[in-house]
């Protein structure tokens, strides 16, 4: 399996702990995620574990454990999951601030479950020698696993929806020629599954390619329910929950509107076709 954007890698994760492949190559940019997981390939699960477990958490120890500098990869690796707990929405991009109120009002311990976590840590020891960690551009590694039949794609980039700016406020690493990403994954000569904010421009480039779409409910982190899109070679399999539907998208003639759906490959972007709005 290969997850060119990580992140927390929580879909890599669940497959190999659930045996669905065999190996998972996980890829991400960003310094203080990366430096998480060559923590656990690495060896260390046990340490951060500990170090979770021993960390008396309040707002002073916070800060003054994130100032520190020049820190090895271990602790960095820590630094991050104090970050990911601590500030709001988890997000690590620069400006991101604490909790001020959290979960029932307990400020930046609302997050803050140091036995979970600790068990989560320990947990990874057990395919930890399964997993592979690149610090590098995902689109790369697309191109370079795309020729295996073998090879699983998830595929969950930075998303188009609010444009530059909020791209800058939830991610380090927000700006991704999305083009090149769809033109990737038309050459992948396995399968695979890429989820994108419900977006025009996204269902437009998705006809473009020939590609499927599905909406799927989600709750985002103000607990609003939101569709999410899923885009594929083949996702009938989808169909069986009721939740689940085809994104439709309006276009204009000259004597009306019309809603039609865009999944599949009934309306790769054609010339003679109306106008899409």
């Amino acid at each position: 399996m290969v997850e060119p954007f990580a992140g927390g890698g929580i879909i890599s994760l669940t497959a190999l702990f659930e045996n669905l492949v065999t190996s998972a190559v996980m890829v991400e940019l960003d310094d203080d995620i990366g430096a998480v997981w060559q923590s656990v390939v690495g060896g260390q699960t046990k340490w951060l574990a500990r170090r979770i477990l021993e960390f008396d958490l309040t707002k002073d120890s916070v800060i003054k454990e994130l100032s520190r500098k020049d820190v090895d990869v271990k602790e960095k690796a820590f630094q991050t999951i104090l970050k990911n707990r601590t500030f709001h929405g988890g997000i690590l991009a620069e400006g991101s601030g604490f909790l001020k109120h959290g979960e029932n009002g307990k400020g930046i311990r609302s997050r803050w479950y140091p036995a979970t976590l600790a068990r989560r840590f320990s947990d990874l020891s057990m395919i930890a020698d399964r997993i592979c960690f690149r610090q590098e551009d995902g689109l790369d590694v697309i191109r370079e696993y795309s020729h295996l039949k073998n090879a699983v794609f998830f595929i969950d980039p930075p998303y188009t929806a609010g444009g530059k700016k909020a791209g800058n406020r939830l991610y380090r690493h927000f700006s991704l020629d999305h083009d090149r990403l769809f033109a990737l994954c038309e050459g992948i000569k396995g399968d695979f599954l890429m989820t994108y904010d419900n977006a025009d421009e996204v269902k437009i480039m998705a006809r473009r390619h020939g590609f499927q779409m599905r909406l799927i409910p989600m709750n985002n982190t103000h607990h609003a329910t939101m569709e999410e899109l899923v885009v594929g070679n083949d996702l009938s399999w989808m169909d069986r929950y009721p939740a689940v539907h085809e994104p439709k998208v309006e276009y204009t003639t000259k004597s009306k509107k019309r809603k039609v759906p865009t999944s599949g490959s009934t309306l790769i972007a054609n010339p003679r076709r109306p106008r899409i709005r």
